[in-house]
């Protein structure tokens, strides 16, 4: 009976060192694309201010910087990974072929816009902030909860 005990424990034990790491490595990839979702939105602001300013080498820097950022964004999200603290919608998941084509239409979209700026084309300027808008919208739309109110 004392070695059923003990193997038992030994059981849970191993349960929870399997599980433990886990849980923690979904916490940390979370925290990493929350970061990476929050300066998408600085660098968005700060596109929208240096617009109103024609600040036409922070538009560019700002868009190639969110280009950049989505080359990581599918790598956030592994299966599962979602929690009390995250935003992520099952529908990642569900529809991952979806969601996974998502992050190359931003890019475009913010290098189109990084190319206006640096040709100093007010035009195609609006008519890219808009396309980028659109392209982030539409993914959180469809992928992204409501933020929680309280």
């Amino acid at each position: 009976m004392r070695n059923h005990k003990l193997l038992q424990a030994a059981f849970v034990v191993l349960g929870l060192a399997v599980a433990v790491p886990q849980l923690f490595a979904q916490e940390d990839v979370i925290e990493k694309r929350q970061k990476l979702m929050k300066s998408n939105g600085a660098d968005a602001k700060a596109i929208k201010g240096a617009v109103e300013q024609k600040d036409y080498a922070t538009i560019e820097t700002k868009a190639k910087d969110i280009a950049g950022n989505m080359d990581k964004v599918v790598d956030l999200f592994p299966k599962g990974s979602t929690s009390d603290k995250s935003r992520a919608l099952p529908a990642i998941w569900e529809k991952w072929d979806e969601f996974s084509k998502q992050p190359a239409k931003v890019k475009k979209a913010a290098n189109e816009l990084a190319d206006a700026a640096k040709a100093k084309d007010d035009a195609a300027i609006s008519t890219k902030v808009k396309a980028l808008g659109d392209a982030c919208g539409s993914c959180h739309k469809n992928f992204r909860a409501e933020e929680k109110k309280g």
